[in-house]
C-alpha cells in the first residue's frame, strides 16, 4: 500500500482500490464489503463485476467500461476533492492484470491518498470450482500466473512456451480465445500431450462452466463448448490428483515448529 496525502485524512478519505472477487458477492472480504456500503462514490468495472455487489448501496455508481485512463481518475479525484468516499472497485484481485499501477501513478503526481484492499483471485476461485490444489508435493511446489501473448506483447522471456519448461501449474489469464495458440506453445516448452488441464468461465457465478481435457484434445473440445471468453486456464500435472503423496504437514512421524 502507498499513500501520499496533500492534505490531512481528516479532510479527505484516501481513494480505495478494491478487489471485488471473482464474481460472488459472498466472496468478497469482510473490508470489502464495509467500504463497498460506505462509499459515497464506486467506479466499477464493467460487466466483469456482478451487479449484486451494489445492489442496495448509497453510492453513486459508474460503469468505466467506456472510459479511458483520463476519465476514470477524473471520476475518483472529482469525488476525493469533495471529501467523499471514493471506490476503485475491480475484479478478482486487483494486483493480477488490474491496470492499477497507471491509475496509482497518477494519483501520485497529484498527491492524491489512496490505499489497496485485496479480493479473491479467480485463479483461487478457479482452483476451488476444480476441487484441486494448485501445489501437490514432489510433483510441484509453483505456481504461475501468466497468458498469452495478444494485442498486449508478453517478454519473450515470459512466453508460455519458455515458462512450460519448469512443468509447474499456471493459470493461465486473459487466454481462452486463443486456445491452439496456448496449447501449441506448452507442447513445444515440454508439457506432455497427456498433461491435464482445465477452463474455467465465470468461476464462482451461477452461470460458471467448467470443460476438462488434456492438451491433446482441449482445444476441440472447448470448441463445442458454449465458453468463449472471461475464462481461466488451469494447467499443469498438480490436476491430475494421481499422486499418492501427502502433505508432512499432518504426518504423525514429521516433526515441525508449525501445524
Amino acid at each position: 500500500m502507498k499513500s501520499t496525502q496533500s492534505r490531512s485524512e481528516a479532510d479527505h478519505y484516501p481513494i480505495v482500490f478494491l478487489g471485488a472477487g471473482p464474481g460472488d458477492p459472498e466472496l468478497i472480504t469482510l473490508k470489502g464489503r464495509r467500504l463497498l456500503d460506505q462509499a459515497d462514490v464506486v467506479v466499477y468495472a464493467g460487466s466483469l463485476v456482478n451487479a449484486a455487489l451494489l445492489n442496495g448501496i448509497k453510492a453513486t455508481c459508474h460503469d468505466s467500461a467506456s472510459l479511458d485512463l483520463e476519465g476514470i481518475m477524473e471520476l475518483l479525484a472529482q469525488g476525493y476533492a469533495r471529501g467523499q468516499r471514493v471506490v476503485r472497485l475491480h475484479t478478482g484481485d486487483p494486483a493480477i492484470y488490474g491496470a492499477i499501477r497507471e491509475q496509482m501513478q497518477w494519483l501520485d503526481s497529484r498527491r492524491i491518498a489512496y490505499e489497496v484492499v485485496p479480493g479473491v483471485s479467480s485463479a483461487f476461485a478457479s482452483a476451488a470450482a476444480l476441487k484441486v490444489e494448485l501445489t501437490v508435493p514432489e510433483v510441484t511446489q509453483t505456481v504461475i500466473f501468466t497468458r498469452q501473448a495478444g494485442r498486449t506483447p508478453v517478454p519473450e522471456r515470459e512466453s508460455l512456451r519458455n515458462l512450460a519448461r519448469t512443468q509447474a501449474t499456471m493459470c493461465i489469464f486473459l487466454s481462452v480465445s486463443m486456445i491452439a495458440t496456448v496449447v501449441a506453445d506448452l507442447l513445444e516448452g515440454g508439457y506432455p500431450p497427456a498433461t491435464p488441464i482445465a477452463v474455467v468461465e465465470k468461476a464462482s457465478w451461477p452461470d460458471q462452466q467448467i470443460v476438462r481435457g488434456t492438451l491433446a484434445d482441449i482445444a476441440e473440445t472447448l470448441g463445442n463448448s458454449r465458453i468463449r471468453k472471461t475464462a481461466m486456464i488451469v494447467v499443469g500435472p498438480a490436476l491430475a490428483q494421481e499422486s499418492t503423496i501427502a502433505s508432512k504437514l499432518y504426518d504423525a512421524a514429521f516433526s515441525h515448529e508449525y501445524r
